[in-house]
């Protein structure tokens, strides 16, 4: 999976309607760097990621582009198991239906 943190910024920074400009006085950096991220001229430090992830309200995880494998694979299951047909009798157990 390649990758996109830069792009990801960039997305989220104009979803919420800020500019490199609000994003960098947050996190005590230069307008400079977080135009370099947005433009993948170079990565965050690693110490910065916590502190990206909490300004926009996200999971690393999900800075880093992991929700939607995460949310797909959970789909997938639920699929399946909804695909058994699978109901509750009045016993304690399960039964198929």
């Amino acid at each position: 999976m390649e990758i996109k943190l830069g792009e990801k910024i960039k997305e989220l920074r104009n979803r919420n309607g800020r500019t490199q400009e609000n994003l960098a006085d947050a996190l005590g950096i230069t307008s400079q760097a977080v135009s370099r991220w947005e433009k993948n001229g170079s990565y965050p430090d690693m110490e910065m990621i916590p502190s990206i992830a909490n300004y926009f309200g996200i999971t690393i995880d999900e800075l880093f582009g992991y929700r939607n494998d995460r949310e797909n694979k959970i789909d997938a299951i639920i699929s399946k198991i909804d695909g058994f047909h699978i109901k509750g009798d009045s016993s304690d157990g399960w039964m198929g239906g």
